[in-house]
């Protein structure tokens, strides 16, 4: 019978039994994560602000749905464009028209806030029709699909569940 010996800590280490050095203590890397996205994005509610009561009436309700679901309000203001005119008027008068449609949506914006009380929910944009156009069409059923750098959404809307049939006890 051949007995084994627990191992010297003084002998050298077997060869084949490498493992790799501990760094040093003065070394320690720091650990890079990558960032979490969540899953879903944050709900937007997008409000055209005309400047009639309806569509007031309805940023304010938005404002309220924003705070209730922590979504956030997009305020906008449509720019049509003149019925002849498909390119645009020229820079100056187009970037003269984007800021006074920008101060009028934020000053009924600010209105609604301190009407509803709900605060930091709420952004102002300026978009040009067609893209106002695209994105109700798309609410409406249409699909839309956004291009981007490397990237390609398709946005439809989800089909409808057939209500759950309940079904009684003991059937």
């Amino acid at each position: 019978m051949t007995t084994t010996r627990p191992p010297d800590p003084a002998a050298e280490p077997d060869p084949g039994d490498r493992r790799p050095a501990d760094p040093p203590l003065g070394e320690v890397q720091p650990l890079r994560l990558e960032p979490l996205l969540p899953r879903r994005q944050q709900p937007h509610l997008l409000v055209e602000v005309d400047g009639t009561s309806a569509t007031y009436l309805g940023l304010l309700w938005a404002l309220r749905e924003a705070a209730r679901r922590e979504a956030v309000v997009v305020a906008v203001a449509v720019l049509g464009c003149a019925s002849g005119d498909r390119v645009g008027s020229g820079p100056r008068l187009a970037a003269r028209a984007h800021a006074a449609a920008h101060d009028r949506v934020q000053a009924v914006l600010l209105r609604a806030i301190a009407e509803t009380g709900v605060h930091d929910r709420s952004r102002c944009a300026v978009m040009d029709r067609p893209v106002f156009d695209a994105l109700t069409a798309a609410g409406r059923g249409g699909d839309l699909v956004v291009v981007g750098a490397g990237t390609k959404a398709l946005l439809r809307q989800a089909v409808p569940r057939p209500p759950a049939r309940r079904l009684a006890r003991g059937a």
